[in-house]
């Protein structure tokens, strides 16, 4: 019988592979300005926040990045990286500021940490659907109580994006985000799918009536181009929550270039 796969663990258990490393700056603006828009009440809720960026990769950027857009809505949030490759922990020391921003080796384990809100992003591209899913609930279990993980995939520069939002008690949401000017058509974000997501997009998959659905929308909406991209993506969110999408959010969301469902949408 086959083996199940497993996380590698490496020296002082941490769990999980170096990622390829890839960063740019800015390149997570789009999950951060999320964040800061919809879940500063949540972190508000907690007396000491804790936010966790898991695999920054070669530069701590982002987590920078992410520790300013965040602390802009909540002052009184720390920030923590978390790398397995020293070298990029090493790095991330240098521009530090305990105990508001800090630097820790650390995997999927999280280091010991337990915090309110963890972000890990293009973390789990290397991994199978299955391993993906196991290190969810690695990842999920080691929240803070009421705690959740914000895990998801974007490209080089961030114009496409899409991100699962979990808690103890699985996934909770599915966000599309993108520039909709970089897009021929919304189905254009499937190469952005997460892992869990990624090989379900065929038929038969709810993942894929969900992108085909938005497509013809887009179509539908086409008469609002002159108007820009923009405003074809939000007549295209709209078309779509019209037709029984169980779309979560609302118009200020969808002329960033966002949409989200409930994880029921597109659930394997």
């Amino acid at each position: 019988m086959a083996r199940k796969p497993r996380l590698a663990a490496g020296r002082a258990r941490a769990l999980g592979l170096p990622t390829r490393g890839t960063t740019n700056p800015n390149r997570l603006r789009r999950v951060d300005r999320w964040m800061a828009g919809t879940l500063a009440g949540f972190l508000g809720s907690f007396p000491d926040p804790l936010v966790v960026d898991l695999g920054y990769g070669s530069s701590p950027i982002t987590t920078v990045e992410m520790a300013a857009r965040l602390r802009a809505v909540l002052p009184s949030v720390r920030v923590l990286g978390l790398e397995i490759d020293q070298d990029r922990v090493d790095a991330g020391k240098a521009v530090a500021d305990p105990p508001l921003l800090d630097f820790r080796r650390g995997g999927f384990e999280l280091a010991g940490a337990r915090p309110v809100l963890l972000r890990a992003f293009n973390v789990l591209r290397q991994y199978t659907e299955e391993q993906a899913f196991e290190a969810w609930d690695t990842m999920v279990s080691r929240l803070a109580p009421g705690g959740l993980l914000v895990e998801g995939t974007c490209d080089e520069i961030g114009r496409r994006c899409c991100w699962v939002t979990l808690s103890v008690d699985g996934p909770q949401t599915f966000t599309l985000a993108c520039l909709p000017a970089d897009l021929d058509v919304p189905g254009d974000l499937a190469e952005r799918l997460p892992k869990t997501l990624i090989h379900r997009n065929v038929p038969g998959e709810r993942v894929h009536s969900l992108l085909a659905e938005l497509d013809a929308c887009w179509a539908t909406a086409a008469p609002f181009a002159p108007f820009g991209p923009r405003a074809r993506w939000v007549e295209s969110v709209r078309l779509l929550a019209s037709r029984g999408w169980p779309v979560v959010d609302d118009r200020r969301r969808w002329r960033l270039g966002e949409i989200s469902l409930e994880w029921a949408a597109v659930a394997p």
